[in-house]
């Protein structure tokens, strides 16, 4: 296998692990053996467990980004791709349930920690934030686009939180459904204020 296959099995089998184990709870030899190598072939990839943590962050950012550009690219009206935005909780439910937010989950469990690898778990959510003000401010909404963005991010994370706590309940189908009628009302207060205009 080429040294630059193993490095990502590695980080894939990192980036698994931290979201379903925990970052702390997460062992060198358990990330090896998810992968099938050798003690000595991963510390020639990774000396740290806080260079593995760099490399899963650095991947989730580089994913995400391509998600969220993805739907723009794809031609989704500034609406439609904030409704992408809140559908990853429905997408994602059976994960949700079992693990919570893959985001909210390590961002904090690292400012637990106190972990220097907290800032750039937050960059995820900085990403999310930004892309969806710029949604927001598509859809006319400069003025209050960044509040309405933290407004979704803090339901979404809400929401997952509580499906995870309540895994049995149809809960997350429910916020869901309410975040995109809400997203609805705000489009339409839009459409209206441009209609006085």
């Amino acid at each position: 296998m080429a040294a630059s296959a193993t490095r990502e099995k590695i980080v894939t089998a990192a980036d698994q692990l931290f979201y379903e184990r925990g970052f702390e709870a997460t062992s060198f030899a358990g990330v090896a053996e998810l992968v099938g190598i050798s003690r000595g072939n991963f510390y020639y990839h990774f000396r740290t467990k806080d260079e593995i943590l760099d490399a899963v962050i650095e991947r989730r950012i580089k994913d995400r980004h391509e998600m969220l550009e993805g739907w723009v690219d794809s031609n989704q009206t500034p609406k439609q791709c904030i409704a992408s935005f809140i559908g990853i909780l429905v997408m994602n439910n059976t994960k949700i349930r079992s693990f919570g937010c893959p985001v909210g989950t390590l961002f904090s469990e690292l400012a637990k920690l106190d972990h220097p690898g907290g800032s750039g778990a937050r960059e995820l959510f900085d990403l999310f934030r930004i892309w969806l003000r710029h949604r927001f401010e598509e859809m006319g909404r400069e003025q209050d686009a960044d509040a309405l963005a933290m407004h979704i991010l803090a339901r979404s994370q809400g929401a997952a939180t509580l499906a995870n706590a309540y895994p049995d309940e149809p809960f997350l189908e429910t916020e869901v459904a309410q975040m995109l009628a809400w997203l609805d009302a705000v489009a339409g207060s839009q459409d209206q204020n441009d209609e006085k205009d």
